[in-house]
Formats: C-alpha cells, sequence, structure tokens
C-alpha cells in the first residue's frame, strides 16, 4: 500500500513543510499544524487526546474540546486522502487509537529522524576517535537545519519542550563536531564561525573553550585571553559564578604557553559536559 502512495515526507527542522506525491499537505489552520508536528515528532507512538488538550489549550481547554479535536483529526485525514487519492491509505497513515491518535511511522519519514540518525552515527564515530567521520557525520546533520526549528508552528506546553530539546541537541552537535574539526587542525577555518557562536550564546562555556583553543593555535592567545575575560564577566555578572574547571585549566595553559597541558582530543563522554580540549 506504501509503494503506490508513497510516503509523508515531513520537514520539521526549520519552517514546517509536508508534502505527498508531491503536493503540500500542510494544514493553514494553526492548531491543525500543532497536531500534525506533535504526531509527526512522536510517529509510531500514540499521542492521547490528553496530550492534544494541552498542548492546545494549556489548563484551559473549551467545554467542547473533544468533539473539536476529532474535527481537527478529520480535516487533517481528509487533506491527506485527497493527496493520497484514498481514504482508507489516509485511515491507516494517520489512525485512531483507543485513547489517541498515531501517525504510522513506515509511511512518514521526517528530517527529524535523518539528524538523528546521522548524529548517532557521529557519536560512534567520536567513541571510535575518529574525527574526520565525526565531523563529515555531524556535519551532514546539521545541515539538515532549515532555520530554527517549527519556527511557523504555534508553541504550545509540548510543542515548546520538544522544540527546546531539538535546540539543545543541535548545539551538542556542533559542538561536538568542532571539536572534531579542531582534531583535524582546522582552526583557522573555524574562527569566524565561533566568534558568531559565543556572540550568539555568551555563557556557553564549551562554544568559549573551542573559540579560546581556535584563537590559541591561530597565534592570538591575546583575543583567547579576552575571551576567557569576558566569558567570567558574563557569568559572574549574571549568574553569580566562576567559570568552569576546564575552562580555567584552559585560560592556565594559554597563560603558560604549554599546549601540551591539555590532552589530545577525545571522544565525548556520557556527560555532555565532559569535553576534552587540545591546545597543541
Amino acid at each position: 500500500m506504501d509503494d503506490e502512495r508513497g510516503k509523508v515526507v515531513l520537514q520539521l527542522l526549520g519552517p514546517l513543510s509536508a508534502h505527498l506525491n508531491h503536493q503540500s499537505v500542510v494544514p493553514t489552520a494553526p492548531k491543525q499544524r500543532q497536531i500534525l508536528v506533535l504526531l509527526a515528532l512522536n510517529a509510531g507512538r500514540v499521542v492521547t487526546v490528553q496530550t492534544l488538550v494541552e498542548e492546545l489549550w494549556g489548563d484551559q481547554p473549551p467545554r467542547s474540546f473533544a468533539t473539536t479535536v476529532q474535527t481537527y483529526i478529520l480535516q487533517l485525514r481528509g487533506k491527506l486522502a485527497k493527496a493520497a487519492g484514498d481514504e482508507k491509505w489516509a485511515r491507516h497513515l494517520l489512525g485512531t487509537k483507543h485513547s489517541g491518535y498515531q501517525l504510522d511511522a513506515q509511511l512518514c519519514q521526517t528530517d527529524v529522524t535523518e539528524f538523528d540518525r546521522l548524529a548517532r552515527a557521529g557519536r560512534r564515530a567520536a567513541e571510535a576517535v575518529d574525527p574526520a567521520a565525526t565531523s563529515e557525520l555531524l556535519g551532514s546533520a546539521l545541515a539538515l537545519w532549515r532555520g530554527p526549528a517549527l519556527v511557523d508552528v504555534p508553541a504550545g506546553r509540548i510543542l515548546g519542550a520538544e522544540v527546546a530539546s531539538l535546540e539543545e541537541t543541535r548545539l551538542g552537535v556542533l559542538e561536538r563536531r568542532i571539536e572534531a574539526d579542531l582534531a583535524l587542525r582546522r582552526h583557522a577555518d573555524l574562527l569566524g564561525e565561533l566568534t558568531m557562536l559565543v556572540a550568539r550564546h555568551p555563557m556557553n562555556e564549551n562554544f568559549c573553550a573551542l573559540h579560546m583553543t581556535a584563537l590559541y593555535r591561530s597565534g592570538r592567545a591575546g583575543r583567547a585571553l579576552e575571551t576567557y575575560r569576558r566569558m567570567r564577566t558574563v557569568l559572574r555578572d549574571e549568574l553569580g559564578m566562576e567559570p568552569g574547571p576546564r575552562l580555567r585549566r584552559l585560560q592556565q595553559a594559554i597563560l603558560a604557553g604549554n599546549p601540551d597541558s591539555e590532552p589530545p582530543w577525545l571522544a565525548p563522554q556520557a556527560d555532555p559536559d565532559h569535553r576534552r580540549y587540545e591546545l597543541g
């Protein structure tokens, strides 16, 4: 059945896009877009009516919420059936379950799934201490992003958390890709990207450390130390805290001019904050 109809192709890592048989199936109504996205992010799993209600209306659902949700689902299914030319297939794609609704994972594909696949492969390459493969795989994962995730979809409580999680994952993948590029001695090529990242994320100590490392290796030790001072000022003013031990150790290594004081690049450990940077 899916060979005849193809798959619904959804892009969520940027503005919402959804196509079936080369036809857009993106709803125009904001709440229907929320439902479609929530189902797509949970493809293969049941999204309960309670979850949909919380996403759409929070703590103040209308008295007719059950009927309203059902109407939204029927309208979504009708749009899919029109593009597929088969109402039965559309009901299989967007199924009604005992407690909610489910998008068939075999009949849809999302860029989030592909991003996760490439990110996992990149982590395996990092664990094997293969920075070239790590950089290539994680770079491919990041290339799937077309801007902020779901930038044109209103986000309630549930989707807001999903979007925040996607962004945190993206930043983690970006950090690891840059670490791998540093291990490949690409520090000069990274300076522009890292300058932008530390400006956008002024309290991200990992980006600060990566920027300091790239600056030091490019013969700009003074700028590396100035980057540290700015980070320290921001952390003290905003949070009343000092930089972490790894950032302080990096600063001391630069002051001592001892590139051997930091270990060579190694795969990040299970703890995402446990990262290793090299100077030399």
